[in-house]
């Protein structure tokens, strides 16, 4: 085991280095069994420091309010301390691990910075996929080293999550002098870094919620559509349809497009809308952008020949002028 060395004092933090690339700066040396904090015992913050310390690191001090966080600090982190947000960011001299709602990270690293509970070359790591290194411009400032460290997975705060972990990517943006550092990290979590530069943070987890959160989303509307049809367990009929569709598209790219708009078969996509627009008229807004959406993609793939896609066009067009109007 290396012998414990603090990092050296903070610089101001620079942009990402690029994608791939090699760093420009050196990096800097950390104790190989880190001393560690967890900020936000939600779902993401709990797992991850559970499996910090299944990875060896000293997960010292975790803050949970409600019960449902409380719980998983009792579960997952049985050894860790519940402390308030400050005495959790004190206490983590190596790495601060910050997993709060998007919407209120800007809020708390300010407020930590402005109460004194950070302190130089401590690395404080937020697990915001839309946010880079802007937001932890407060922490920089009085020498915190900043860390964007988003697992590409979804979690729900229980045991299992940990079986997840094995493999997943992390969305991550660092300094040239800490890639090293989170790239170890990263393998500790056994996980793969993807270094997203700071400006390509929005589009890289707007991909990830329009895959993920709403393929949820589009599951329970079809579940919901099997019910009206009379289906009583629509889980078992879309369960082995909805893993093939998954496992060739992810293989196949567009060449996994199959189904009446792939086919140019206007006449059923007309039914379609019909009988949804009687049956769930909510769903024929979805239905028409994703069925629009799904013919460029054909079209462009040359699974669908312009000339077969005019009358499905024409379908799609007058329904979303009815719908609109």
């Amino acid at each position: 085991m290396s012998a414990p060395l603090r990092p050296r004092p903070a610089a101001p933090h620079g942009p990402a280095a690029p994608s791939g690339g090699a760093s420009t700066g050196a990096s800097l040396v950390f104790p190989r069994i880190l001393t560690v904090g967890v900020l936000g015992a939600g779902r993401v913050g709990a797992v991850l420091g559970a499996a910090l310390a299944a990875a060896g690191h000293r997960v010292v001090a975790a803050s949970g309010v409600s019960g449902a966080a409380k719980a998983r600090i009792a579960l997952l982190l049985p050894e860790t301390a519940n402390r308030s947000a400050t005495s959790v960011a004190q206490a983590a001299t190596d790495l601060l691990i910050v997993a709060v709602p998007d919407d209120a990270l800007a809020g708390v690293v300010a407020g930590l910075a402005e109460t004194g509970a950070l302190r130089p070359g401590q690395v404080v790591a937020h697990t915001s996929g839309a946010h880079g290194l802007d937001v932890l411009a407060p922490a920089a400032a009085v020498g915190a080293r900043p860390l964007a460290l988003h697992p590409a997975m979804t979690f729900t705060g229980t045991p299992d999550d940990l079986t997840r972990l094995a493999g997943i990517s992390y969305g991550v943006t660092a300094p040239a002098e800490l890639r090293a550092f989170a790239a170890r990290l990263v393998a500790d979590l056994g996980g793969v870094p993807e270094w997203v530069g700071e400006a390509d943070r929005p589009l890289y987890h707007a991909a990830l919620a329009h895959g993920a959160n709403h393929l949820v989303t589009l599951v329970n509307e079809a579940s919901d559509r099997l019910r009206d049809a009379g289906v009583a367990q629509p889980e078992k009929v879309l369960a082995p349809l909805l893993r093939a569709a998954l496992e060739n598209a992810l293989r196949l790219g567009d060449d996994a497009l199959t189904g009446p708009v792939s086919r140019g078969d206007a006449g059923t996509v007309r039914r379609h809308l019909a009988r949804l627009a009687a049956t769930a008229p909510e769903s024929v807004p979805p239905y028409l952008a994703l069925a629009r959406r799904t013919a460029d993609r054909a079209i462009a793939a040359g699974r669908l020949r312009p000339a077969d896609a005019e009358s499905l066009l024409d379908v799609l067009g007058g329904i979303y002028r009815e719908v609109a109007a």
